[in-house]
């Protein structure tokens, strides 16, 4: 009898490093980002990147830079590497529609996070900045800034990505209720800082008595300051970004920039690893909706000390 319970404690005690194992997580879950040399996608890399070493997977980081064919190797890659899950921040609303379908076919879990794909049901979840209601934000700010009257123009983010044209509408939403706000001018700089600028010049040889700047980004807002700046014109146009970026703060401590509007970023790419862990382990993410929105905060001049780490507002 005794060799018996032996036996069985010895068997019992030989399993419990298998038992622990699989209660561990373990396998590559892949980052897919937009181009690291914007902080916001770096942070978006690097959050998602470290959350999901904390929860005890191995994982990477890569970048598309907008373009759907390199995206479509990095979910090549992710297939052949047999990654557990993709976290994914997708380059085009439509053009990303087959990458996300190939990882999905390959049996890898999709999470995509900051901009959406135009198709619902394919990944497991789409989490997203609640654009709308940031743009809303910003333009409220933007208007107590510039007043009630006057030209202005807009610089317009990438036209592939969802999330231009909804903080777009945003603005319009509410600058529209202000008949003599005049949009004298639109120009679309991808979300990029030296674009900015290049459009910017563009525009004030073309509306030279304009009174403000409203902007889809940070970059695309801090390139048309340098440009007011060459211009000697920064005293006389506000400017207003979104995103939160660290440049972006420093410039409204600054003065040079009024508001920006953060977008929750380092909130929802932890979100987005820890509902594919749990997706991994459960099935489910945990969350009964595809499509999830975090609300943004505004960020001027009474609450910019209380960024405590990029993209980070203490309250």
């Amino acid at each position: 009898m005794f060799k018996l319970t032996r036996r069985a404690l010895l068997a019992a005690a030989a399993s419990l490093p298998l038992m622990a194992a699989a209660a561990q997580a373990e396998g590559l879950i892949t980052i897919i980002v937009n181009d690291p040399a914007n902080p916001y996608w770096f942070t978006e890399g690097e959050v998602a990147k470290k959350t999901a070493e904390e929860l005890g997977y191995t994982a990477n980081v890569a970048a598309h830079r907008g373009d759907t064919n390199t995206e479509s190797t990095l979910v090549d890659t992710a297939i052949t590497n047999k990654s557990v899950a993709l976290i994914m921040d997708p380059a085009n609303a439509d053009g990303s529609v087959g990458a996300v379908q190939k990882a999905v076919d390959a049996g890898i879990p999709v999470i995509l996070i900051n901009a959406e794909i135009n198709q619902e049901g394919l990944a497991k979840a789409q989490l997203v900045s609640n654009n709308a209601q940031g743009a809303a934000l910003g333009a409220q700010a933007w208007v107590g800034a510039v007043g009630d009257a006057g030209n202005y123009v807009e610089l317009f983010g990438a036209p592939s990505d969802n999330n231009a044209q909804t903080r777009s509408n945003g603005f319009e939403t509410v600058l529209t209720q202000y008949p003599d706000l005049v949009k004298v001018g639109q120009e679309v700089a991808n979300w990029d800082r030296t674009q900015g600028y290049q459009k910017m010049q563009s525009l004030l040889q073309a509306n030279p008595d304009i009174i403000g700047v409203i902007s889809g980004n940070d970059e695309m807002a801090l390139g048309a300051i340098a440009a007011l700046k060459e211009a000697g014109k920064l005293d006389q146009v506000k400017v207003g970004g979104f995103d939160g970026s660290p440049d972006a703060v420093e410039a409204v401590k600054a003065g040079e920039m009024q508001y920006t509007v953060l977008q929750p970023v380092a909130v929802f790419a932890e979100e987005a690893v820890r509902q594919a862990d749990n997706f991994i382990k459960t099935g489910s993410t945990g969350v009964d909706t595809e499509k999830q929105l975090f609300d943004c905060v505004l960020v001027n001049a009474d609450n910019v000390d209380q960024i405590t780490a990029p993209f980070t507002l203490t309250q």
